[in-house]
């Protein structure tokens, strides 16, 4: 009787929970009832107004079989959930999705490893459907936490654990997917989310226990994490970087993962290559300001953000670093100053007694200055040479800037920040490439680079001709001058050589003479080494090969002459070896100059001299100077005659050849500018005389004669006694006021030029005295009897109203 009133009621129950009931058989280990899934569908199809009871149902179902851990019964609701999933597309799938949403909780909330995996296979098949209408009050907020909790999962079991961990990277993957299509879904990319998902990502990227895959997947937790990983950065809109960015950076700092270098690297690789590349600079920006708020941490953390930021340049190369360039390097550049503060004071917080090493904070600027390079490679031509200036205008020259850094770095810290300054200079030249001398040379950039050739500091003088050699070479010339020798064919070198343009010939006329006079003031430094007289060969050498016209060959071989003038006095200040190297260093660049020109007597006469060197005096000659052990002979009083070049000579056999040899039989002086005193610390002016910029010949004493005198023989006669007597009397006038300001006490000094102010200022009280008029009287002139009245300036005078204007 119970039987066939339950028969009954069965058969008065809806059609939507029979349907339902047929799919699950018997025996749950054969699986969903295919035919009967097959008319569930139908009738979900043809009544859509059914799907959410349908789905409903099945919720029902599951809950009660989760309860009573029948999970054969639970895979078959999963499955036949799916598939209506897959089928259905009405706009009532929103009531039955929220039904399949709470059954995936249901699973994701259930201990058994089993149940989670297969409500986030579900879930991720849900996320690749394609809705047709959007859901404004759906949350995933449940997903993202959990999903993420599934990431760091802690198993006994690590083959269940990495499954586990794996199925939560592909959930979080899953709602990455789902959110971002639609933009009325919940917006993932706020900082709560990306909290969560990001840190969990990372740390099965890090995670080395996990690097295999397990059994029957295809890749590892770490590739599939990066593939994750990778996606959810290349949906990221522009305003959403900063958020997808900050976590990575937070991870990195909580878990010290700045210092091993390798896993940030990585970590900004992905992000670099993986979002779109006009978004490339917002990461760089974060980076510089990640690198300020560490300012005070330890070198280590420092220099790995560094060593991220020169890969990250690097990457970004087929873009730009941004509208902020200079910030960029502003940024940069304050970091070497602080380290440079940090190195020589030992702490980098003293609030904090956080102690640092010369060796960590060493590397760190060996990192910044290598950063400096990588950014300034991705710039463009004219960037580049902005770049250039910003970087020179921040190099403290002594007398002129003050000293960058804290107060306590004093004139070592000044010293340090100039190589510093002067080494990120060098890595911004080094790949730079412009036909135009004048462009990449201007005078407001290669004025105060010249002026540091000056500097006692030896370090210092061969990063400037690094730097000058860098901008020069523009054929890659330099590395066949590496070896400073006499070279007997010039033609193995195989030189590449343009003719010289016009703006080369503009750049040597406007600026050679300054070039030459500091390639000579650097030969007479006494504290110069083999490294330095190398760079001037290479530095003259491309000089000749890439600026060198008619006249500027001969300007060149003037100045090796007066090189080997300089090496033949007997000059207290440079020692035997100095003048030796000299001598070499111009044997060398004379032999080279000759070949260039293809002047067969020039080249002879060049040739006779080196060989009678090699037997007579060979240690002035760069094979025997220019070694690790040189052969010094005791002294260079042998040094005459034929062991010499003949300046009379050379200039006969180029004069013969064309060349105009004005200027060569004109002795070479150097001239000292106002720039070159404040730019060293010990006067030169004992060793060199002080020449002024004028000529003689153009001074106004010699302007006094009239036009019409009479020319004879006795007032010729008269004319050269009286100009070799105003020379001389000229030369003591200077050698007096130079003594008076490098001997005399400041207050006399001071009280000069406050007497020649007084002076000034007396004049033009006198010509504004002259120059102002008393105010018209209205009848035209002063009335009889009166006295005249003082003289009125006009900004004094009282105007009615209706005059002024």
């Amino acid at each position: 009787m119970y039987a066939g009133v339950c028969g009954c009621c069965g058969a008065l129950r809806p059609r939507y929970k029979r349907l339902v009931d047929n799919i699950f058989p018997e025996d749950p280990e054969d699986g969903l009832v295919k035919v009967n899934m097959e008319k569930l569908t139908f009738y979900a199809l043809s009544a859509p107004e059914k799907l959410d009871r349908i789905g409903a149902y099945l919720s029902e179902r599951l809950s009660r079989d989760v309860a009573r851990h029948r999970y054969g019964y639970v895979c078959i609701a999963m499955e036949a959930l799916d598939q209506l999933l897959m089928a259905c597309h009405c706009q009532s799938i929103n009531l039955f999705v929220e039904s399949f949403l709470t059954m995936v909780r249901k699973l994701l909330e259930a201990d058994k490893p089993n149940l989670q995996i297969l409500g986030t296979n579900s879930f991720v098949k849900f996320a690749n459907i394609e809705e047709d209408t959007p859901s404004y009050h759906r949350s995933y907020d449940f997903f993202v936490s959990r999903f993420s909790e599934m990431c760091h999962s802690s198993y006994e079991d690590p083959d269940v654990r990495t499954k586990i961990r794996m199925a939560g990277i592909r959930g979080l993957q899953g709602v990455v997917r789902k959110t971002v299509r639609d933009e009325l879904q919940a917006n993932i990319w706020e900082r709560q989310h990306m909290d969560k998902i990001v840190p969990s990502l990372l740390f099965n990227l890090q995670d080395p226990t996990d690097s295999v895959s397990p059994g029957d997947e295809k890749e590892s937790p770490a590739e599939l994490t990066e593939r994750c990983f990778r996606e959810l950065l290349g949906r990221a809109a522009y305003g959403n970087i900063k958020n997808a960015v900050k976590p990575v950076l937070m991870h990195l700092d909580n878990h010290s993962l700045w210092e091993g270098k390798s896993f940030a690297v990585r970590c900004f690789k992905i992000i670099m290559y993986s979002i779109q590349s006009q978004h490339s600079h917002l990461v760089i920006q974060q980076l510089l300001g990640h690198l300020d708020a560490n300012s005070k941490n330890s070198a280590t953390v420092r220099a790995g953000i560094v060593e991220v930021l020169s890969e990250a340049a690097v990457i970004e190369a087929s873009g730009s670093v941004g509208p902020t360039v200079l910030e960029v390097f502003n940024t940069l550049l304050k970091q070497l100053r602080l380290s440079v503060d940090y190195e020589l004071t030992g702490s980098c917080d003293p609030y904090c007694n956080n102690k640092t090493t010369t060796d960590q904070e060493r590397q760190l600027q060996e990192a910044v200055i290598k950063t400096i390079g990588s950014f300034a490679n991705t710039l463009p031509i004219y960037q580049r040479a902005e770049v250039m200036l910003f970087i020179m205008g921040k190099i403290p020259v002594p007398g002129i800037y003050p000293a960058l850094g804290s107060p306590i770095a004093g004139f070592e810290g000044s010293r340090m920040i100039q190589v510093m300054l002067l080494k990120s200079l060098l890595q911004v030249t080094e790949r730079y490439e412009s036909s135009n001398m004048l462009a990449a040379l201007p005078s407001s950039f290669l004025e105060p680079l010249l002026s540091f050739t000056l500097m006692e500091d030896p370090e210092i003088r061969l990063l400037v001709l690094s730097i000058l050699i860098s901008l020069i070479d523009r054929h890659q010339n330099t590395h066949k001058f590496t070896l400073l020798s006499i070279l007997s064919d010039i033609s193995v070198l195989k030189l590449k050589v343009d003719k010289c343009s016009r703006q080369d010939n503009l750049f040597m006329k406007k600026h050679g003479q300054r070039l030459y006079r500091h390639i000579f003031l650097t030969c007479s430094e006494e504290n110069s080494g083999r490294s330095h007289y190398q760079a001037l060969y290479t530095l003259l050498a491309l000089l000749s090969v890439e600026l060198a016209n008619e006249e500027v060959v001969v300007d060149l071989i003037r100045l090796a002459l007066a090189l080997q003038d300089l090496a033949l006095a007997n000059d207290e200040r440079l020692s035997l070896y100095n003048r030796c190297a000299v001598h070499a260093l111009s044997a060398a660049y004379l032999s080279l100059i000759s070949q260039l020109t293809t002047v067969p007597a020039f080249c002879q006469h060049i040739q006779e001299v080196i060989e009678l060197r090699q037997k007579e005096v060979p240690y002035l000659l760069p094979e025997d100077i220019f070694i690790e052990n040189p052969r010094v002979p005791e002294s260079l009083e042998r040094v005459e005659g034929e062991v010499l070049f003949q300046q009379f000579q050379i200039a006969e056999v180029l004069g013969g050849s064309g060349y105009n040899i004005d200027i060569l039989n004109t002795p070479f002086t150097p001239q000292i500018t106002d720039e070159d005193r404040l730019s060293k610390r010990k006067s030169i002016g004992d060793t060199i005389s002080l020449q002024m910029d004028m000529d003689p010949r153009y001074s106004p004493e010699r302007e006094q004669k009239s036009p019409a005198e009479q020319i004879t023989f006795e007032t010729l006669k008269n004319a050269i006694v009286d100009s070799v007597n105003g020379e001389e009397q000229e030369r003591e006038k200077r050698r007096l006021v130079v003594e008076r300001f490098q001997t005399a006490p400041f207050e006399e000094i001071a009280a000069h030029c406050g007497a020649k102010s007084s002076l000034l200022q007396s004049k033009l009280d006198q010509i504004f005295e002259l120059t102002i008029r008393p105010p018209p009287s209205p009848s035209g002139s002063a009335s009889q009897g009166q006295t005249p009245t003082r003289s009125v300036p006009v900004y004094e005078m009282k105007f009615p109203d209706l005059c002024v204007y």
